[in-house]
């Protein structure tokens, strides 16, 4: 029973960290652009403006995410509740690998919020 909680713990840190870091990115943008904090590419680094409409389209999409799969998530273990922890195991896996592609995913449709927004050289359309 312990595994159980333990993985339910694991598979919950995904959506939990996407929820907060969501709010973080929202709410307070980096101040400067830099390589070490923050949401990276070419495109948000452009200027201050693509780095804050970056953040805010990507914190809202995280929060978003974060909340939605922070249910299914902790569902998902219930049926689970008395299985052997090889099970527990394969299910937590596979929970925590989808849950990755979701969040690498999320990158797309920032990336394509910020071509929509802005030219190449960083101004508004």
């Amino acid at each position: 029973m312990w595994f159980w909680w333990f993985m339910l713990i694991c598979d919950l840190l995904i959506p939990v960290i996407m929820f907060i870091a969501g709010i973080i990115m929202w709410k307070h943008c980096p101040k400067n652009i830099n390589a070490f904090f923050g949401y990276r590419t070419t495109r948000s680094m452009k200027n201050m403006d693509t780095w804050r409409f970056a953040h805010d389209y990507c914190g809202r999409l995280w929060w978003k995410i974060g909340l939605i799969m922070l249910v299914p998530s902790a569902l998902i273990h219930i049926p689970f509740y008395h299985s052997d922890e090889n099970t527990l195991g394969l299910v937590g896996g596979i929970l925590m690998t989808i849950q990755c592609i979701v969040l690498i995913v999320s990158i797309f449709p920032t990336e394509s919020a910020l071509k929509n927004t802005f030219n190449d050289d960083g101004t508004r359309i």
